[in-house]
């Protein structure tokens, strides 16, 4: 007598669940108990929340942050590039005032500053950037004057930072002539 396929179906299906069982059963690991984790004595380093910070959504992938730039708040940090219009003699000054034209600060009208805003503008200069705003104006002044801003009244000042040595102790006009010690002196036929 031959057992039916339908019994033989049926034994092979118990025996594939009963080994099954047993497998997934003999794969489970119990862990033994630990002793309890003395903890550090130095002081863990908890991470800042971050600020709050409002964005909106433009387009399915966008976000922007609804925060103003930082040369929106500091205004000397916005970027700018210029080109000086044309001038047959242009200054100083009249770089600096084009410079500062849509920047919201204007320039002093300190004496000490008439000097510089009076020299006349180097070829160099027609054309800057793109650059800080601070920058522009430190280059247009050169390194012999210190810029000094007023916030309150968004003005922008120049002040010399000291006389240089050689103009003190010479009067102006005359010049002295220092040899220069590493140059070999020229021999006249």
């Amino acid at each position: 007598m031959q057992p039916s396929i339908r019994a033989v179906h049926r034994l092979a299906l118990a025996a594939g669940l009963l080994a099954g069982s047993l497998l997934a059963a003999g794969c489970a690991t119990t862990a033994a108990p630990s002793a309890p984790a003395v903890p550090a004595a130095s002081p863990t380093a908890v991470a800042p929340e971050p600020d709050f910070v409002p964005v909106a959504r433009y387009g399915r992938y966008t976000l922007v942050e609804l925060v103003p730039e930082p040369a929106q708040r500091d205004l000397l940090q916005q970027a700018v590039e210029v080109s000086i219009p044309p001038m047959l003699d242009a200054s100083v000054g009249d770089a600096m005032r084009h410079v500062l034209l849509r920047s919201g600060y204007r320039l002093c009208d300190a004496a000490e500053a008439a000097a510089l805003y009076a020299l006349p503008l180097p070829a160099a200069h027609l054309r800057l950037g793109p650059l800080m705003l601070r920058d522009a104006l430190l280059t247009l002044a050169g390194p012999a004057w210190e810029l000094s801003v007023d916030d309150l009244t968004r003005q922008v000042c120049f002040s010399r930072h000291g006389a240089p040595a050689f103009l003190s102790a010479n009067p102006p006009g005359t010049a002295t002539s220092v040899p220069d010690a590493d140059r070999p002196e020229e021999m006249q036929p």
